[in-house]
């Protein structure tokens, strides 16, 4: 039996979890915490426990699996440019989300209270969000399309 196809599947699920948080919450916060509600979304607070601690378990995980596909394929796969061109995406994807994404997530979290801006101030820094999910969705894209392609880039 071979283990590519679990791995692979596996690697990609948690590649995917990996940004979920940053992807997703800026759509769901709308909803919960623009309206004023008292408790979030059961999905709202996994994506916000995935975003708290288990990003770190998760991106262990990845790590993991990705060495294992490459013991599988073999080194030599590391010089194909489309998955150079790829990872630099992802990293870029991943720096990011941990350093834009995140610390203004959590800055939307808090505003709401008196002094703030209220509502008007929420909502600006939930479209400024908004607009980073899309660019971090369509570099997401690039990916899947570099991997299912794998186009002769140079």
């Amino acid at each position: 039996m071979s283990w590519f196809p679990i791995l692979l599947v596996i690697h990609i699920c948690l590649a995917v979890a990996l940004l979920a948080p940053s992807l997703l919450l800026p759509f769901l916060l709308r909803r919960v915490e623009g309206r004023g509600a008292a408790a979030p979304h059961p999905v709202v607070r996994a994506l916000m426990a995935m975003q708290g601690s288990g990003g770190l378990v998760i991106g262990l995980g990845l790590a993991l699996t990705g060495a294992a596909l490459v013991a599988i394929l073999g080194i030599e796969l590391l010089s194909q440019p489309w998955l150079l061109v790829a990872l630099g995406l992802y990293a870029a994807n991943l720096l990011l989300a941990a350093f834009v994404a995140r610390p203004n997530l959590r800055r939307l979290l808090r505003i709401g209270g008196q002094g703030d801006g209220g509502d008007e101030a929420w909502r600006r820094r939930a479209r400024q969000q908004r607009y980073v999910a899309y660019a971090m969705a369509a570099a997401i894209g690039v990916i899947g399309l570099l991997m299912s392609t794998k186009p002769d880039l140079w």
